[in-house]
């Protein structure tokens, strides 16, 4: 999914070069696939600009385990709970409506993006739109559930039918055929815990089958044999064991403490045990309190710090908190999310950068920050993170949005410069979805 190296160590989505290929669908075949996964290796970098970041980071936060206080941001625009419609939640609707007319196929999943790659849908894009979707559903406008539906059906085309196992392929023509090639932990993780999030606002057989497809990519990570005692565990990115990172493992430590809380099943106790061992052994510094890239095969360990793997690890200690009934893990996360506002997050400009060599802003892992904040509101109330997560929200969208279509574009530095052209479907989908969650605040 999200991380991979080069040379350059460049960072952007790993789709990005088989984006070019500007594929047809009518010649789309399996072979694509197999190139997709072999270019995704190459692509899905953590970019370098070359630009330090250390000057523009706050300072005002220590990364203790004490509560934040939150800078002087403006909170014009405010809707109070019990008002009229929140702001937010009209954008998010506004942006379904922009991703409905352009991305959605009527295969029922959703293309890649309208440019250069409009042919081709990928996993991740497609569990991303139906975790946006499922927030609508749990913010009560149940309009959305056929959509979350229609993608669950439509992302069950790539499993693997050669594999006893199963698993997500990565890609696949528009109509969800052509699956093939290199499959990837983090993919499958993200997919099992939008799944859970689907479940939680479902009932009846379509909950069990939510429940089921979780538990199918959970069984198939875990038989794997991409978990092994190199650099003393921790599961490789995808079947090439190219790496092992922070967001691969994060997720997949998600989705066996979320599974755990439904089923109390031992074994994703088990799993979630060694794999939250892992992580704050070999990927956590001490030094910034946050969470570092990845270790590449060679051994070497690429200690950039990135904006995305350190939600998903905040949201990770509140599940572990929850799961393992230890309250330790929510002042755990409480002092991650300190540590976020201080090194990566932007006074000057009031967003969370993409990473700590990269001071750009992308909607999709700018925008995890803002979910991350919010779950740690909803698990102490300390209204200041709120105040992180709208601030975030309104600079990506006064940024990185295209008010005509309510779209948004891909990359951009911190004050529009050098903005891409492109609109990826991934990057709607977050937004919509951080949106929808924000709106039941402000």
């Amino acid at each position: 999914m999200f991380i991979s190296r080069q040379a350059a160590h460049t960072h952007i989505p790993y789709w990005h070069l088989i984006n070019r290929f500007n594929l047809s669908s009518d010649r789309y075949t399996s072979a694509v696939i197999i190139i997709a996964g072999v270019f995704k290796l190459n692509e899905m970098m953590k970019n370098i600009c070359g630009i330090c970041c250390t000057g523009l980071m706050l300072l005002m936060l220590s990364c203790s385990k004490s509560k934040v206080t939150p800078p002087v941001i403006d909170t014009s625009g405010k809707t109070p709970p019990g008002g009229n419609v929140s702001v937010y939640l009209t954008k998010a609707r506004s942006t379904h409506d922009f991703i409905v007319s352009n991305y959605l196929t009527s295969f029922g999943g959703y293309r890649v993006n309208l440019t250069d790659n409009s042919n081709t849908a990928f996993e991740w894009y497609n569990a991303s739109q139906l975790y946006a979707d499922a927030a609508m559903v749990a913010a009560g406008d149940t309009t959305y559930r056929k959509y979350m539906n229609n993608t669950f059906a439509w992302l069950t085309k790539l499993v693997d039918q050669n594999d006893a196992h199963g698993g997500y392929f990565a890609a696949a023509a528009l109509n969800g055929s052509g699956g093939s090639g290199l499959k990837y932990v983090d993919d499958n993780s993200l997919t099992g815990v939008t799944y859970l999030e689907a479940y939680d606002v479902s009932t009846g057989s379509q909950q069990a089958k939510y429940l089921q497809a979780a538990q199918a990519c959970a069984d198939w990570i875990m038989n794997s044999g991409l978990w092994d005692n190199t650099f003393g565990g921790g599961f490789w990115w995808n079947t090439a064991k190219p790496v092992k990172s922070t967001q691969t493992n994060g997720l997949a430590l998600q989705l066996f403490l979320r599974l755990y809380i439904i089923t109390g099943q031992a074994v994703y106790h088990d799993w979630a045990l060694q794999i939250n061992n892992w992580l704050n052994t070999k990927m956590h510094d001490q030094a910034t309190n946050l969470y570092i890239w990845q270790i590449e095969s060679s051994g070497t360990v690429d200690k950039y710090i990135f904006t995305y793997d350190n939600a998903i690890m905040v949201e990770a200690d509140l599940l572990y908190a929850k799961a393992m009934n230890d309250p330790s893990y929510v002042t755990k996360a409480q002092a991650l999310g300190n540590a976020m506002i201080k090194t990566l997050y932007d006074a000057n400009h009031n967003v969370f950068i993409f990473n700590t060599n990269d001071i750009r802003i992308n909607p999709c892992y700018s925008g995890w920050a803002s979910q991350a904040m919010i779950k740690l509101y909803e698990t102490d109330n300390n209204s200041a993170w709120l105040t992180y997560a709208k601030a975030n929200i309104d600079q990506i969208n006064a940024i990185m949005e295209n008010p005509a279509v309510n779209g948004y574009y891909q990359y951009a530095g911190l004050d529009g410069a050098g903005r891409y052209a492109n609109m990826e479907g991934v990057d709607q989908a977050w937004m919509q979805r951080v949106e929808t969650l924000l709106s039941k605040y402000r």
